[in-house]
């Protein structure tokens, strides 16, 4: 299950990669005062026929190993609990458990 899930948050950020540039212009462009309405309603109708998926606020950072959605750490792209299984057992460079 946590492939799949990792698969498809590949997608969205795929997607989003794709349609970045479209989006922040439509966006831009719905969001100046100083154009005419009908333009901006324009954009507007071209940012609603993007696909859902091609915004950045859907994009998950997830465990590349358990797929787990929260408490990822970013740099290492795993969770807390798999992170900690491995600084226990030593196969992160330069990570060790603390204890005093």
């Amino acid at each position: 299950m946590s492939e799949k899930r990792n698969i498809r948050d590949h997608k969205r950020r795929l997607l989003a990669a794709k349609y970045e540039l479209r989006r922040k212009l439509s966006k831009a462009f719905c969001k100046d005062p100083d154009l005419p309405s009908d333009m901006r309603d324009k954009h507007r109708y071209k940012l609603s026929k993007l696909p859902r998926n091609s915004s950045f606020a859907r994009v998950r950072n997830r465990c590349i190993s358990t797929g787990r959605p929260r408490s990822v750490y970013e740099f290492f792209r795993i969770s807390r609990i798999v992170f900690r299984g491995l600084a226990s057992r030593g196969p992160l460079m330069g990570i060790k458990k603390s204890s005093w």
